[in-house]
């Protein structure tokens, strides 16, 4: 018996050779990366009945396997990779992305020993720091996404505030009301993590913004000295180094000095838009960055990485020691040696995990590194800078044509803008409908938005396969289905 049950797994081996099935399945992402199929649900009881059979009790191999995906599981994958969707700040990975993800899972699946991967954490986060000009001392982590990534440094920024005070938060808690002052237009992961750090949804003060999207700086000076006269602590504030509507960015210096005044920690999210540094043309509004305490960025977003990498940097690093260690593991006691290395796995190397909120967590670094490898600052800077100057060349054509209304004028690569009609008297759900006929299309497919009360189709160019051609693609058949609906008598 255990002879068979040897030869049954030498014979699955020999079928699951990973060059054979890498092949197979390199063929099939090709065909996929075609993006000629339907979207997934114009068929989806076909493919659902498909995949859902009954728990197999005997496994049919590696090659059927590869063989299935390929013929039902990729043809009904997500519309996020087309070079023509602009929804959300999420686009598909690069190939060399997701080959340097591939490796990792294969040879080094966990964030810890000291291995090439590990190794290449520290490389691409310096790598990355001093290519979006960060100061020098800061030091970076990566996590899951901009989620994780602003959780962590608000961690670290509630060290800061308490520890001036003579707690420890992370021993003691919470134990005074506290404040975290952001930009109204700050993404809702913001208040989250306040939540989870036990500081309070209620303790987060939106300070309003102006017609561009920028937190109106006085009114955040108001805010903080009137907390201080009332023994409120303020914790941080958030400034938008590009928001997600609309691409605003705060006035950093105006607001870092703002910080440095007061002593509260300052935090630039530029999970998205940090990236817009690397443009000439963009370069000016991010004066002042170098006055943060913490800065996030996503190379899941703008920079092509796939999904679920975030990074964290901070100018004390200690901080994030003395907010989040999980202290010592009965597991672990005798199995790490800091003298006489001679195994990868006699140390695990940087504590990542002591630093943030993920134990188990992937090499993600090799990630970044070979982005960066395959196209330098430089190709990073050519796709940044065309993302750029494809919404502000929307936004002329938008402009110019008198069916088309400009809502905001671009700074990075997000344009709002909607279709307009003299007779129509509802022009929110006329650019709604506009919108959802897009998504029907399944060719052009941006996201909506509230610009200032009024519904705005809102592309936001950060795919590395969208290209020039999108944004006359998207005018041309926003203006059909808008010129079709009014036909229709909307």
């Amino acid at each position: 018996m255990k002879d068979d049950h040897h030869q049954v797994f030498n014979e699955l081996a020999e079928t699951g050779k990973l060059a054979d099935l890498l092949s197979a399945l390199g063929t099939h992402l090709d065909e996929y990366l075609s993006f000629e199929h339907d979207d997934s649900m114009k068929n989806a009881s076909d493919w659902q009945q498909q995949l859902n059979g009954e728990l197999p009790e005997k496994g049919v191999g590696a090659q059927q396997v590869i063989a299935e995906i390929g013929e039902v599981v990729l043809p009904n994958g997500s519309a996020i990779p087309k070079p023509g969707f602009t929804s959300f700040i999420t686009t598909g990975a690069t190939s060399i992305g997701a080959l340097a993800t591939l490796s990792g899972s294969v040879a080094a699946p966990q964030r810890i020993g000291l291995n090439a991967f590990n190794y290449l954490e520290q490389v691409s986060l310096r790598w990355m720091a001093e290519m979006l000009e960060l100061p020098t001392e800061m030091k970076g982590l990566y996590s899951s996404g901009g989620s994780v990534a602003n959780l962590v440094a608000l961690g670290a920024a509630r060290q800061h505030a308490f520890e001036k005070i003579g707690v420890d938060p992370a021993q003691e808690g919470v134990i005074k009301p506290c404040r975290v002052y952001a930009s109204a237009g700050c993404h809702n992961t913001i208040n989250r993590a306040i939540a989870v750090l036990g500081m309070g949804r209620n303790s987060v003060k939106a300070i309003p913004v102006d017609e561009s999207g920028r937190m109106r700086v006085e009114l955040l000076n108001d805010a903080i000295r009137l907390d201080i006269q009332n023994n409120i602590l303020p914790v941080a504030i958030v400034a938008n180094a590009g928001s997600t509507s609309t691409g605003a960015v705060d006035l950093l210096r105006a607001i870092g000095e703002i910080a440095w005044q007061y002593g509260v920690w300052f935090h630039v999210d530029g999970a998205y838009g940090l990236p817009g540094i690397l443009d000439p043309e963009t370069k000016p509004y991010f004066d002042g960055l170098e006055l943060a305490d913490s800065v996030i960025v996503d190379p899941h977003k703008w920079l092509g990485a796939p999904v679920g990498i975030g990074a964290t940097y901070v100018r004390d690093y200690s901080l994030l020691y003395r907010a989040f260690h999980q202290g010592e593991a009965d597991y672990l006691e005798g199995s790490v040696y800091e003298e006489n290395i001679q195994h990868s796995m006699d140390n695990l190397g940087i504590p990542y995990n002591d630093f943030g909120v993920e134990l188990s967590a992937p090499c993600r670094g090799a990630v970044v590194w070979a982005m960066l490898k395959e196209i330098g600052v430089e190709g990073m800077r050519a796709r940044v800078c065309r993302h750029n100057a494809m919404a502000r060349l929307l936004a002329e054509k938008a402009n110019k044509h008198h069916n088309l209304e400009l809502m905001l004028a671009p700074i990075l690569s997000i344009c709002c803008f909607r279709y307009t009609h003299n007779n129509c008297h509802d022009l929110n759900e006329l650019n709604r409908q506009i919108h959802r006929q897009l998504l029907l299309n399944n060719q052009n497919l941006p996201s909506t938005a509230m610009v200032n009360g009024q519904l705005s189709l809102r592309p936001c160019f950060v795919g590395a396969r969208t290209h020039w051609s999108h944004v006359d693609d998207l005018l041309d058949e926003v203006l059909t289905i808008g010129d079709q609906l009014m036909k229709e008598g909307i």
